[in-house]
């Protein structure tokens, strides 16, 4: 169950609120910088490395762009919300800050970075005070920027190996479906088992889930632009909408209608 919040007044700015009793994320990206705030319930966070961490109620979780992690209910009852924003907006805001707290997936235990952000989403979907949305976002950057985080996923550093992956990726982000790897295999110069080690050791996902998460955050912007259901799932390369209704909850843990609007 979730509600996502947009508006044209801020286009680089979404929003959602959600409760979840079941596990419904796999290991994913998003496409912008996101804050994820607890409410009640307990989950677990898991990043590209396999680390896992518990999730309490009042716990920010900063997460930039391109970060795999899933989140799920630890047990029972699990309600959160997440402000999702384009991250070089992001930076023109939040400066020094920002750079700061983008190094990595972050949980921070403060009570008023709680509720800053948390009085900020209950405007955001009240559409009132918009105007001071870029001013408490910046102010909430900088003060996770003073905090030492609870918890830190690093994310994986390793260049020459993403140097290496980098025209791999390129190419089956290319690709809608089919079997690619031995060609991706021979374009990277390992074997295929090697390769699917190695990006999932780059990206923490195998290649072919990698190409769906890829596909998701797409579908995520087709449907922000007002892209119908069925356009965005024969252009991505779907098989039908069911097929796309399936791996997109599995993704985002909404259907692409509720998620649209």
């Amino acid at each position: 169950m979730g509600e996502f919040w947009r508006s044209d007044l801020l286009p680089h700015l979404e929003s959602r609120r959600s409760c979840q009793m079941a596990t419904c994320y796999r290991p994913h990206t998003h496409d912008r910088f996101s804050v994820g705030l607890i409410d009640s319930g307990s989950a677990r966070l898991t990043g590209i490395r396999d680390e896992a961490v518990t999730l309490e109620a009042g716990n920010v979780i900063i997460i930039p762009a391109g970060h795999v992690h899933a989140c799920n209910p630890d047990q029972g009852r699990w309600q959160y919300q997440m402000i999702h924003a384009d991250e070089g907006w992001i930076g023109s805001l939040g400066g020094n800050a920002a750079t700061q707290v983008m190094r990595g997936i972050s949980v921070y235990q403060d009570a008023a970075v709680y509720d800053r952000f948390d009085d900020l989403n209950t405007r955001l979907f009240a559409n009132r005070e918009i105007s001071r949305v870029e001013a408490d976002l910046a102010e909430g950057l900088r003060e996770c920027a003073r905090l030492a985080p609870v918890h830190r996923l690093a994310p994986v550093n390793d260049p020459l190996l993403a140097a290496r992956l980098a025209p791999v990726l390129e190419h089956l982000q290319g690709q809608a479906s089919g079997g690619v790897l031995e060609e991706l295999a021979e374009l990277a110069g390992m074997s295929r088992y090697e390769l699917i080690r190695a990006t999932r050791r780059a990206t923490g996902m195998t290649p072919i889930a990698w190409r769906q998460d890829q596909r998701i955050v797409t579908a995520r912007q087709m449907l922000r632009e007002g892209r119908s259901l069925a356009d965005t799932a024969a252009v991505l390369g779907f098989a039908d909408q069911s097929h796309f209704h399936r791996v997109f909850r599995a993704h985002v843990a909404a259907t692409p209608g509720a998620y649209r609007g």
